[in-house]
């Protein structure tokens, strides 16, 4: 049963996992009730004053995921002065949330993971058309048209023309969708462009190329990979997952939701809020919204984006408010996967400046935080023994570059103690 302990700790938290369908994956024995289930049973039972609901980002399998949670739990209850400063009565309950985020990573529970060894040019075609999830007839001879020219000319410096347009292809029949700054996370980048994504490959080198994996004629791949997460992420977050919150406020209408987002997990969490296309509401607004150095872009909340003059995807539930509490962000200089690889595989831009001159057009909120909205505030990430002055409705964003080293490396004590403070805005009031 996946309730896991918190290392360190008496507490335990659950791990709710979903297929690349949005679909729960199925974890239950003859006459027993799906995890979600026993989840919304045991929160009725304990009558929790909190209930603290996270996602993770991009690069989570289940183990993955697992490990994610017990690092970040464990630093949050390593925060024992937080920990007390919300009072005598406090009763948590802590949910983590696993979505299948990486190409090589969808797994049920109990399978077998993807080795990572296993990276022959067939093993990883065929994971691709099964991460896609499109229809294979459709994809495999486009995909095989691409991996052969790459087996065939791994060092080439230009894309050959039948290899562009198996990949025009393959966007097509994927549904790759580019609009407006004002669209769904999924679709508020440009055009799918094969000959730019492999030429901003070339310019960047090892410095883009995570492995070899996805690097040469196989790097409009991560463009690719890269928007079916953002897809999947919205997905889930307005469809399963906002319901899950809906029954789990019913369930425990007297207790505080909090909702932690990191990386492509911030579209997970905002999703939840505003459920399919942000029209619908939850029971009531949660109580802190934290998105921690968040994959989605800087104008996703935005008041009035000039350039569309339209507002942002996420601005009508931020306006409703879904969230009595603050909002809070993350930034850090130190993050090249918002800072270099969101803007590349969104908008084929080089925007990486952190702090300086006009803001660009395509961007992270882990870079450059919520941006287009008038009452949000600059800060910085504070020490641990410093207090932050979160109202609730604000909007903060913090400013962690001291802090945070690199796209994962959220589970320090000061982002902890910024978690806890937002918590406690609602405790107080």
């Amino acid at each position: 049963m996946p309730l896991y302990d918190i290392p360190g700790t008496s507490s335990s938290y659950w791990l709710l996992s979903f297929d690349r369908h949005g679909t729960e994956v199925e974890d239950r024995g003859p006459g027993t009730d799906f995890l979600s289930e026993r989840i919304l049973a045991a929160a009725r039972d304990q009558s929790p004053t909190d209930i603290f609901l996270s996602s993770h980002g991009w690069k989570g399998d289940f183990p993955g995921a697992k490990e994610q949670y017990d690092r970040w739990f464990a630093a949050l209850l390593a925060r024992r002065d937080d920990v007390d400063a919300m009072g005598p009565d406090f009763r948590p309950i802590w949910i983590g949330l696993h979505w299948p985020s990486l190409p090589f990573g969808e797994k049920t529970i109990g399978a077998t993971d993807f080795a990572a060894e296993m990276n022959s040019q067939d093993d990883i075609m065929e994971k691709y058309i099964e991460f896609f999830d499109a229809n294979s007839s459709d994809i495999r001879p486009l995909l095989k048209t691409i991996f052969q020219e790459h087996l065939e000319n791994a060092g080439a410096v230009q894309m050959p023309e039948h290899v562009a347009d198996a990949y025009r292809e393959l966007g097509r029949q994927l549904g790759y969708q580019g609009g407006g700054l004002d669209a769904p996370p999924d679709s508020d980048g440009v055009a799918f462009d094969p000959v730019a994504a492999f030429e901003a490959s070339e310019e960047l080198g090892d410095d883009f190329a995570e492995s070899a994996v996805l690097s040469g004629l196989l790097s409009p791949l991560r463009q690719l990979s890269f928007w079916s997460m953002k897809k999947r992420a919205r997905r889930i977050g307005e469809d399963t997952m906002h319901s899950f919150c809906t029954r789990l406020q019913q369930a425990c209408p007297d207790a505080r939701v909090h909702l932690i987002g990191h990386s492509f997990g911030c579209i997970v969490a905002s999703s939840i809020l505003g459920g399919p296309s942000v029209i619908s509401r939850l029971p009531r607004a949660v109580d802190s919204l934290v998105l921690i150095q968040g994959a989605v872009s800087l104008w996703a909340f935005a008041d009035f984006i000039e350039l569309v003059s339209k507002p942002g995807y996420f601005n009508t539930m931020l306006r409703r408010p879904a969230v009595r509490g603050p909002i809070v962000t993350t930034r850090s200089a130190h993050d090249g996967a918002v800072g270099t690889l969101y803007p590349l595989a969104v908008g084929m831009a080089l925007q990486i400046a952190f702090g300086e001159g006009d803001l660009p057009i395509f961007g992270g909120i882990g870079t450059w935080g919520i941006q287009g909205v008038k009452e949000a505030e600059d800060g910085v990430m504070q020490p641990v023994s410093a207090p932050y002055a979160f109202r609730p409705g604000g909007i903060y964003n913090l400013e962690a570059s001291d802090y945070i080293g690199g796209h994962s490396l959220i589970d320090g004590a000061e982002v902890a103690h910024a978690i806890w403070a937002a918590a406690r805005v609602t405790a107080r009031t």
